[in-house]
Formats: C-alpha cells, sequence, structure tokens
C-alpha cells in the first residue's frame, strides 16, 4: 500500500451517483419513443433505471422494444447466481473478500467499472496494484485500486485511490468528489453508520489517512472513505477492510 493508514475516525450526508452507472437510451416497444437512463437492476418482468432527474423509475419489459431485453439478457443475464442481482456479499464491483489474485484479476478484466490500463505482459511483474483505473470519472477525477492480501493470497483489503493532486486542487477537484462518493458509496451500501463534513488540509499529518465516513458492509467489514496526505499532494480515499471497525464518537 502506498499510504501509511493512521486511521482516525470522525463523522456528513448521502444520496445518488452515476458515477459507474450504465447510461442509455431505453426504446418503447414500438421504437418510436425513447428515455435516457441509468441501468440500475432487473428481474425476469422488469427493469428500474435512474432517469436523469435522479429518480427511479421501473418498467415492465413488454413496453420496451425487443433490442432493450436483448442487450439486459447480454449485459445484466438473469442466469446463474443471484438471479441477476450482484451477489451481496461483494466488496467492490464482483470482488469478494478471499478472492485468490487469480480471481481478482480475471474479475477486474472483465469488470465493466475498471479498465486495466498497462500490458497484460507487465501484470507478473509489477502486480495489480494501481493498474486499474475506473472507466468513467467519479466526480471530477478518475480512482485506481490497490490490493492487500493474506499470507496465502486471499484478497484481505483493497482501496480505492484518486491521483494524488496539489493542495490547489483540494476544494476545486477533490471536494466535488468527495461529495460524489459519499452519494455513489451511500447507494451501494446504505447509510453510513457514521458521518462528518470532508476532512479539511490543516487535518491531515503527511502520510495519513483521514476518514469522514464508514459503512458496514452486508457480507462483513467495514468501508471507509476520507482524505489522504502524501507530502505536498493529497487524495481522496475508500478503503474496504475485512476488519469490522467500531463507530468511534467524537467529542
Amino acid at each position: 500500500m502506498p499510504l501509511r493508514f493512521s486511521v482516525i475516525l470522525l463523522l456528513a450526508a448521502a444520496s445518488v451517483s452515476s458515477a459507474f452507472a450504465e447510461t442509455r437510451s431505453w426504446k418503447s416497444a414500438d421504437g418510436v419513443r425513447t428515455i435516457q437512463g441509468d441501468f440500475v437492476k432487473r428481474d425476469a418482468t422488469t427493469v428500474t433505471i435512474r432517469l436523469e432527474s435522479g429518480k427511479e423509475s421501473t418498467i415492465e419489459l413488454t413496453k420496451l422494444h425487443a433490442d432493450e431485453t436483448k442487450w439486459l439478457n447480454a449485459n445484466h443475464s438473469l442466469a446463474g447466481a443471484g438471479n441477476g442481482e450482484p451477489d451481496p456479499a461483494a466488496v467492490f464491483d464482483t470482488l469478494l473478500f478471499g478472492d485468490s489474485r487469480e480471481v481478482v484479476e480475471k474479475k477486474l478484466k472483465a469488470s465493466k467499472i475498471v479498465e486495466l490500463t498497462t500490458d497484460e505482459a507487465f501484470l507478473g511483474r509489477s502486480g495489480l496494484n494501481g493498474v486499474f483505473f475506473t472507466r468513467q470519472k467519479i466526480g471530477k477525477v478518475k480512482a485506481s485500486l490497490y490490493f492487500d492480501w493474506t499470507e496465502t493470497g486471499k484478497l484481505k483489503e483493497l482501496t480505492l485511490q484518486t491521483e494524488l493532486l496539489p493542495d490547489t486542487a483540494y476544494k476545486s477537484d477533490l471536494e466535488p468528489t468527495w461529495a460524489a462518493m459519499v452519494e455513489l458509496l451511500s447507494t451501494l451500501y446504505g447509510k453510513p453508520v457514521q458521518k462528518g463534513p470532508m476532512p479539511t488540509m490543516a487535518s491531515l499529518g503527511d502520510g495519513t489517512f483521514f476518514p469522514s465516513h464508514l459503512w458496514e458492509l452486508e457480507g462483513g467489514g467495514a468501508a471507509l472513505l476520507g482524505t489522504a496526505r502524501e507530502g505536498k499532494k493529497y487524495q481522496l480515499v475508500v478503503r474496504f477492510t475485512q476488519t469490522k471497525i467500531q463507530p468511534v464518537e467524537i467529542p
């Protein structure tokens, strides 16, 4: 891990982000009308999309064009475990704590959320850290993944980190990205068990990570969102850990 985590638990608010969503035009059954929306979920007879207004709408598949059903079956099939629903134990995308390095690499290569930004030939030497980036920006920046493994090579922790930016970008770039992260993580993991304002630059010592939010993961463990400092540069970090972290009240 490139960060020396000095975790200080704190306490902010949430709602909904399309950073990892799939925005597309959905055609009516007659092919005449379309509606813009992000795929949220589906079942055997309906699909739920998030409209540009932020509201979710559930549409019967019979009211959509056959092309839409074809797209859903290709990209969000009901076949297999979970009936097309995401695994509730998933930590990030389809990754699970306990996945082997080989399984993690295979899942990331198949991901629609992140993409490999280096030649596959170098993975054996460089490893997986810092080479898989989000396909879309979260707020104003993209982020990359870093991993920590057990002695037997099983995934025990991962972090999503934005690039390191100068102090001049703390408010202009990192602050709106932090807000987008709060919304996205609240959408994925529910209401945070602890929340607070974005940490100030003055609160960050060199090499520290200062969380503002804490979520409990359904499959066990926790997700922490906060800011970090390395030298004179700053970044946002989401730390996913198997360790159960108790909320800490700040007087």
